[in-house]
């Protein structure tokens, strides 16, 4: 929990505002969306879509706090008509429910997407763990970074946490090339190798948003690009990955009730 910096101005107090409050509409939207199409799936495919849900509900829950959490950090009034003035309330905004949130989510988004590909259990398995302990890793050893002012232990804990990110990237982008070839039809595939790039694109944002304070901006403006950044990559990695979800789930599932799943 970092001191917010002073001397905000409207436009950066309300970009930031307004990113969690989109935060909060997508999650929260992405929610129910995901438990209402669980009748319209096949059992094979309910548990992925139900943890899809969670991952987005668990969100919306530290949106919601991070939301409070700003406003009660910020007092905006405008004097007599005019310009909106922003100053700081002393109440202390606390940016980790963003940590606890991804300790939560991150591990189970990887499990989603391989339960809804449907691989064989060892190999279900096997991944599972491998993948959501090396993104658990990775959000651990990035947190020490994101609540230091000093550049070069920020640096420190950045490439640290880079190793266990590169090796989810490798295995989303290479390592299950060859399952997704298998899904029992060419729109199904094309959904997972989606879902797949979806989340290794969105994953690339989170590095470079990390490294904000590490480039030179410093102050309001770099806690706004921070705040905004992690917000839009937030609804990218969960609520638009947690569509393509269900979008594979759907498919596959309309191919096993009309008989025509083929043989892994």
């Amino acid at each position: 929990m970092a001191p917010l910096p002073d001397g905000f101005s409207y436009a950066e107090w309300n970009a930031t505002y307004n990113a969690l409050s989109f935060g909060i509409a997508a999650m929260g939207s992405a929610t129910i969306f995901f438990w209402l199409q669980l009748p319209n799936v096949t059992k094979n495919y309910r548990t992925a879509l139900t943890i899809t849900g969670i991952v987005t509900l668990i969100a919306t829950y530290h949106y919601i706090r991070i939301f409070n959490s700003w406003s009660e950090a910020f007092e905006v009034a405008s004097k007599d008509g005019g310009d909106y003035a922003v100053k700081l309330t002393g109440a202390p905004f606390n940016d980790g429910y963003r940590y606890v949130d991804w300790l939560l989510t991150v591990p189970l988004l990887l499990i989603e997407l391989i339960l809804v590909m449907k691989l064989p259990q060892a190999e279900t398995v096997s991944l599972s763990w491998k993948l959501g302990l090396a993104s658990a890793l990775m959000v651990a050893l990035g947190y020490p970074g994101e609540i230091q002012e000093d550049l070069s232990v920020r640096w420190f804990w950045w490439c640290l946490s880079m190793i266990p990110f590169c090796y989810v990237v490798f295995t989303l982008a290479v390592g299950l090339a060859e399952a997704t070839s298998k899904q029992p039809s060419p729109a199904a595939a094309s959904l997972a190798s989606a879902a797949r790039y979806l989340t290794v694109l969105s994953w690339c944002t989170y590095p470079f948003v990390y490294m904000v304070k590490s480039v030179g901006l410093a102050g309001p403006a770099a806690t706004m690009y921070e705040q905004v950044g992690y917000s839009l990559a937030d609804v990218l990695a969960k609520a638009v990955f947690g569509v393509l979800i269900w979008a594979i789930a759907a498919e596959k599932s309309a191919v096993e009730e009309s008989g025509k799943l083929l043989p892994n």
